[in-house]
């Protein structure tokens, strides 16, 4: 009886322990490699879609407090820092909060000015190329939405699709923006349907708050079903999009 009591003892440290190495090995993976995020809203769309799921890599702008869970003060500043290119796409913490999670596209870069006239992006002071690509039309519960969908050449080579209602939404025309030292100017893809840094309660972004790179997408799902709903599969998740790169 005393060795079956050992031998069971054993047996649930043996496995506590297995467990804390998984724990410890899975933080830092997500705090350090990659982390998976889901995108809740349309304020990417064409480019991220409600219901991508994509992995976002940890390492790419180096590492900060955002970089752990809970945003523990581990890392009083960042390091291993990389500046962000003109185009990527960005998780970020948005400064209003310093906790909620954000994904948009790095547009200005510190030093740039940045204004929006009559719905056409300008950086310092030149228009963006904007080209014609195709009409859309998203169903809402409110009725049908058209969108007319351009393809954006930024002044790096970086050309990423955007979509428009019109050229006189609500920041369809702004002021000039300079972007300060350490700090990045967002946009979402979706122009007219996105809180970005053109907004008083999003702004700047900094270099702190930046959590990293949207990498690929490595599952879908329409909302038509949910994922334990397996005979539905067919039906609710885009195969189109399972592993697709994000540029």
């Amino acid at each position: 009886m005393q060795k079956e009591h050992k031998t069971w003892i054993t047996w649930f440290k043996d496995n506590l322990k297995a467990l804390f190495w998984a724990a410890l090995i899975a933080l830092g993976i997500r705090s350090f490699i990659a982390e998976p995020f889901n995108i809740p809203s349309g304020s990417m769309i064409p480019s991220l879609l409600v219901g991508d799921y994509l992995f976002v890599s940890k390492y790419s702008y180096g590492y900060s407090r955002y970089s752990l869970p809970f945003g523990l003060p581990l890392i009083p500043e960042r390091i291993f820092y990389t500046q962000p290119e003109r185009g990527d796409v960005v998780v970020f913490k948005t400064p209003a909060d310093n906790k909620t999670d954000y994904i948009k596209r790095v547009i200005g870069l510190p030093g740039d000015t940045i204004q929006v006239i009559n719905g056409l992006l300008h950086i310092n002071g030149k228009p963006v190329k904007r080209t014609f690509k195709r009409t859309h039309v998203e169903k809402t519960f409110y009725g049908d939405i058209s969108y007319t969908v351009y393809d954006e050449e930024l002044p790096n080579g970086v050309i990423h699709e955007i979509m428009e209602i019109s050229d006189d939404q609500p920041q369809d025309n702004t002021l000039p923006f300079i972007v300060p030292e350490e700090h990045f100017f967002m946009m979402g893809d979706n122009r007219d349907n996105s809180k970005d840094s053109r907004w008083d309660d999003i702004g700047f972004v900094p270099k702190q708050n930046l959590m990293g790179k949207a990498q690929f997408i490595f599952y879908s799902n329409n909302g038509y079903a949910p994922f334990l709903a397996f005979w539905n599969w067919g039906k609710s998740i885009r195969t189109e999009r399972l592993f697709k790169g994000i540029h």
